[in-house]
């Protein structure tokens, strides 16, 4: 990750299980907890949009970003109990969540176990969900050079994000955030066959924030979301792929005016 990413951001570790855990933080206001997806190359600067009114939190998951890494965390379980005890050591009561792609799907996990540490909780296109009508594509199989186009319906608009030529160190970090993220969803390459079977514990408001061109989460997994959440509102981004927030910043916009109604 630049460091110019990290410009105005507090930086904090907390050592949870033995695993070190970094953290950014920014704002004043309530706490929005934002839980990222499988790549951290792209920063976040949605955050600074967030913090006019939220005092917001960032934790890099364990085996990704600025974090430690824990070789024995293999399952999706592993990362709510380890989110669980973060949000004890900081103190936090019921939170704003939100979670993009990968941490889409730890949130929804996290806040179906423990509702009420939850106020309100934003999905923007969250994995984990098996969809055998709309089923993702396998990420982990696909060649290098198709990527952009399934991370942005304009991969124009995303090539300051990525390397104009040959890079082993930004090479080596999202191969080390795509191994963790391969060992997360095992031999399911969709998700948790079981979740399907518990979101109507999420009975909290829930947005679903979604690119309307997403290939990698295919935008028709939003309905299926949609059906199964007892207070979810649906919006989706035009001319917009998986990376919403780089693709189309203003989308940042959609989640305050959401956490604010």
């Amino acid at each position: 990750m630049k460091d110019t990413h990290l410009q105005g951001f507090a930086r904090t570790s907390q050592t949870i299980n033995g695993i070190r855990t970094e953290l950014l933080e920014i704002g004043d206001g309530p706490p929005l907890v934002f839980l990222h997806g499988t790549g951290t190359f792209t920063g976040f600067e949605m955050a600074r949009q967030w913090a006019a009114s939220h005092r917001v939190i960032i934790p890099f998951h364990p085996n990704f970003g600025l974090s430690g890494d824990s070789p024995d965390y293999d399952g999706i379980e592993d990362y709510v109990l380890h989110y669980l005890d973060l949000f004890d050591r900081l103190g936090l009561g019921a939170v704003d969540l939100v979670g993009f792609s990968l941490g889409g799907w730890i949130a929804a996990e996290l806040a179906l176990r423990q509702p009420a540490r939850v106020s309100r909780l934003v999905l923007v296109a969250p994995a984990g969900l098996v969809d055998p009508q709309a089923p993702a594509p396998n990420l982990f199989a696909l060649d290098p050079q198709e990527m952009p186009a399934y991370l942005a319906h304009d991969p124009a608009r995303i090539l300051p994000y990525l390397p104009a030529g040959p890079d082993p160190a930004f090479e080596a970090a999202l191969g080390r955030e795509m191994g963790a993220a391969q060992r997360i969803v095992g031999d399911d390459i969709q998700g948790n066959p079981l979740l399907s079977r518990w979101l109507h514990r999420l009975t909290m408001p829930v947005l679903l924030l979604w690119g309307a061109e997403d290939r990698l989460r295919p935008t028709a997994q939003a309905q299926s979301w949609a059906d199964r959440l007892p207070d979810a509102r649906t919006h989706l981004v035009a001319e917009t792929g998986h990376l919403v927030f780089e693709e189309t910043p203003e989308a940042a916009r959609v989640v305050t005016d959401f956490l604010g109604d």
